[in-house]
């Protein structure tokens, strides 16, 4: 085999190794040599990925040449993710953490040669002292320069880092900029990206502030801040500052829907507003949560409806809801949570039944639809629960557990536990129902029973839809006697 290198270079096997900074790896690459010279698979991403390297998605690749030995370069921490290696000669690195957290400081060296490469996360700052003339430095990148992004660098000479370079920096060759950095006490630590909640002026979206309650990093964004139905979603944030965009919007006017107006709406808002944040997602590799419903179904299942039962949709509603679950799960990081009969803050089915009651009216309620009662704190910390658990990607039903009920049940229960007799609730059919509505009527499952199997075995347990109920008119009653009301 011809060549400068060693031939330690040659006869290695893909392979990573950790490192005591979390998220930085060292790779060991497969380098093939003959009398021509050699040749090596500098980035693979199938293996890679399969081996645990992070679906990072580069966009770019820059390559550092530095023709003398003792060229040194850092300490730079980008927010971007990059992985690094060498196309000729020997390299010294050094990187140290710069991340907001527990191994903030952390330090790990090592020589790079064309058959050993670094992945370096995003706020790790990244330096180089070449070993050898003519040293080609190599690296690819998951996002591009922005002037609004933050970079943040240190000196290189940092006493609390301490990195032994093999050349001294007073022989070193070094950039004005380079030798000016300040110290690792002087920094403002790199921040984690961002959560952001679309759709938190609804009910879940209160919900979920009130799941986030503290949260530094966790962003809301009403209708008047993000309309998905803008057009303009692209220029809505600098996108790759965030790590996870949870979606609580959504046109929930089920009958309303069924009109010409309303099925525009519900389209734009449901499908083509969801599109574009998977866009977003997928363009900046964001997890995307985006919430389903029941409605995707056409309830005539006899068993509860599982994540891999397929889509039929009854309602103009249901069918943009399953249009965005398959528009999401392009999205390569994503979650798709399924729920029904959703209960929050605000005006729902257990608040009417509530204020009836008190008004002296005995309603009638639907006792031919199936479901259980799912309320948006449940849901909320279900939809955290997921963020941050690292449980495989997909679709995921979350309503409240226990035994299934009809309306009319939730309406008796609501009653009695209110203190009202249960017997003024009246069952009836959908049909009978809604006979004599004045407007058009989307069809509803019949069955809305969701199988909770999924979510329980990825280590959440939704809380007990009776005892919720329970929970919610406890503390409306209790609102109600503090108000005078």
């Amino acid at each position: 085999m011809s060549g400068d290198f060693d031939a330690t270079i040659y006869g290695k096997v893909l392979r990573a190794q950790p490192t005591p900074i979390a998220g930085l790896s060292v790779w060991d690459l497969p380098v093939h040599g003959d009398n021509r010279g050699w040749f090596k698979e500098n980035w693979q991403r199938n293996k890679m990925v399969a081996m645990g390297m992070p679906d990072f998605g580069p966009v770019q690749n820059n390559i550092s040449f530095n023709d003398a030995p003792g060229t040194t370069r850092g300490i730079h921490a980008e927010p971007w993710d990059k992985f690094v290696s060498v196309a000729t000669g020997r390299i010294f690195g050094a990187w140290v953490d710069l991340r907001d957290g527990p191994t903030y400081g952390a330090v790990f060296t090592a020589e790079l040669d064309p058959s050993r490469a670094v992945f370096v996360p995003r706020g790790v700052g990244n330096a180089f002292q070449t070993l050898q003339p003519g040293t080609a430095y190599t690296y690819l990148v998951n996002d591009h320069y922005s002037p609004d992004a933050q970079y943040t660098s240190i000196s290189l000479a940092d006493e609390t880092a301490a990195i032994d370079w093999p050349i001294p920096l007073d022989r070193a060759q070094l950039s004005a900029k380079d030798r000016a950095h300040p110290r690792l006490a002087e920094i403002t630590p790199v921040a984690p990206r961002k959560t952001l909640v679309v759709g938190a002026g609804g009910q879940l979206g209160r919900a979920l502030r009130m799941a986030h309650a503290g949260a530094a990093r966790v962003e809301f964004a009403a209708r008047a801040d993000i309309d998905l139905t803008s057009g303009s979603l692209v220029d809505a944030r600098r996108w790759s500052d965030y790590d996870t965009i949870v979606n609580a919007a959504a046109y929930t006017a089920v009958d309303a829907a069924e009109t010409p107006e309303g099925r525009a709406t519900a389209w734009a808002t449901n499908v083509a507003g969801t599109t574009g944040l998977a866009r977003i997602a997928t363009e900046h590799g964001i997890t995307l949560i985006h919430v389903s419903s029941d409605y995707v179904f056409d309830g005539t299942a006899t068993r509860a409806y599982t994540e891999d039962d397929p889509v039929a949709p009854l309602s103009v509603y249901g069918q943009t809801k399953a249009a965005a679950d398959y528009v999401v799960a392009t999205v390569p990081r994503h979650y798709v949570v399924r729920t029904s009969w959703v209960i929050g803050d605000g005006r729902n089915f257990v608040s009417t039944m509530l204020s009836l009651a008190e008004r002296g009216i005995d309603p009638a309620v639907v006792d031919d639809q199936r479901g259980r009662l799912t309320f948006t704190a449940d849901l909320a910390r279900a939809i955290r629960y997921l963020a941050e658990s690292s449980a495989p990607y997909g679709v995921y039903n979350v309503t409240g557990a226990g035994a299934t009920t009809t309306w009319a049940d939730v309406a008796r229960s609501t009653f009695a536990l209110a203190g009202h007799d249960p017997s003024r609730v009246t069952g009836v059919s959908t049909q009978d129902y809604f006979a004599k509505a004045s407007g058009p009527v989307a069809p509803r499952p019949g069955n809305s029973e969701l199988d909770l199997a999924k979510i329980t075995g990825a280590g959440f347990t939704p809380a007990n839809a009776a005892a919720a109920l329970a929970d919610y008119v406890k503390r409306y009653v209790e609102d109600r006697a503090s108000s005078g009301g």
